[in-house]
């Protein structure tokens, strides 16, 4: 067994409209975005930094939010196997990673997935998740360079075929690989990429198919904007969410409630103030 899953509660007409429309990941993607005002997460994280010595950042917050949002609506923790949607038990939270040029290796991009984390503490989320963005950025991931290195090998008309069959036995069939050198679920429930770290306002991720994740959400570039306090403008901080997910699994009003809790989580971040605090 790879993964504890259970049947998901029957599917509403519209669900079964959904799934009778859309054959493939690359056709039902849905998109939305959200303003968030920053100024709190900004003290936040400087506050906590001054305090404990330890950096956070925005992809930390984003990350937690979604990890709470996916333990308040465990429906939209969700994948797709056949045409039937099956409930994840596990709450993995995945960040994309761009591994530098190193000797004869150029630059990539590569994943870092971090398990049960809606069940860690802000603190412990970020420290998890620092230390397997640092192997997987230094190129010290076993796992993850071994299946580069396959890849590798295969001829680009052979690229299609070989991931559609890896994602069907990993998650159609639900069988574990690790016995066979492969990580154990490697992209998590809901994928997070800082498009704020490329000096992006804003941008609209592509769905992965053979990774199975039914939600992707990209936080910008934090910028200055003109903000109406009191009657007047005053100077402000913001940034843009975006999401994109999965209309056969999400319906759009479920998108909707975890991408207001993300935000309304980083408009009110004082409940992440206790290092050892349960989880929003």
């Amino acid at each position: 067994m790879n993964l504890d899953l259970h049947p998901a509660p029957p599917a509403s007409a519209l669900r079964k409209l959904a799934l009778g429309t859309w054959r493939a990941p690359r056709d039902p993607t849905a998109y939305a975005s959200l303003e968030v005002r920053m100024e709190p997460a900004l003290a936040f994280m400087a506050t906590h930094r001054t305090r404990t010595g330890r950096r956070l950042t925005v992809t930390h917050l984003v990350a937690k939010a979604a990890a709470d949002a996916l333990r308040r609506y465990p429906e939209a923790n969700v994948m797709l196997r056949g045409q039937r949607p099956w409930l994840r038990e596990d709450v993995g939270v995945c960040v994309l990673v761009v591994q530098p040029a190193s000797g004869a290796s150029r630059v990539d991009l590569t994943t870092a997935t971090v398990h049960r984390a809606d069940g860690k503490s802000l603190e412990a989320l970020a420290d998890a998740m620092e230390s397997r963005v640092s192997r997987v950025r230094a190129r010290e991931d076993v796992e993850i360079e071994r299946g580069k290195r396959r890849s590798s090998l295969l001829p680009g008309w052979l690229m299609g075929p070989a991931l559609r069959l890896l994602s069907f036995v990993w998650y159609g069939l639900n069988v574990d690989l690790r016995r066979v050198g492969m990580p154990f679920d490697p992209f998590g429930s809901v994928a997070v990429t800082n498009l704020g770290s490329l000096g992006l306002e804003r941008g609209f991720v592509a769905m992965v198919p053979y990774t199975r994740v039914p939600l992707l959400l990209a936080p910008g570039l934090v910028r200055d904007v003109p903000v109406l306090e009191a009657g007047a403008l005053v100077p402000g901080k913001a940034m843009t969410l975006t999401c994109t997910w999965d209309a056969r699994v999400i319906d759009v009003d479920l998108a909707a409630r975890v991408l207001r809790h993300i935000g309304g989580a980083l408009e009110d971040p004082r409940g992440w103030d206790a290092p050892d605090s349960e989880a929003r």
